[in-house]
């Protein structure tokens, strides 16, 4: 018998190397920059000192992730708005979560 397990693991999702520096002239570069650039390099710090405390990367890739998306749907956001649909009927999702706990 063998000590090596029989199948490989799945490696987590892990940006490029250069990814939170992209991220952030794209944010900077974005009309929503006031505001968006601050709010990044203060979820990338509190990021990067959990990152510190636990050994772990994950806390990086996840505000990597999570701007990446913000940055991919705020055309669709800002069509949303522009477009005057009423969404007074959505369901805040705070209180969805709030719910079922």
């Amino acid at each position: 018998m063998s000590a090596q397990p029989d199948h490989t693991p799945v490696s987590p999702w892990a940006p490029a190397p250069g990814a939170p520096a992209d991220l952030l002239a794209q944010l900077r570069a974005d009309r929503r920059a006031g505001t968006w650039v601050q709010a990044f390099e203060g979820e990338w710090a509190a990021a990067l000192e959990e990152s510190r405390c636990t050994f772990s990367l994950a806390p990086l890739y996840e505000v990597v992730q999570d701007w990446q998306g913000r940055l991919a749907h705020a055309p669709a956001v800002d069509a949303f708005i522009a477009s005057g649909y009423d969404d007074s009927g959505a369901i805040d999702m705070a209180e969805l979560r709030g719910r079922r706990r």
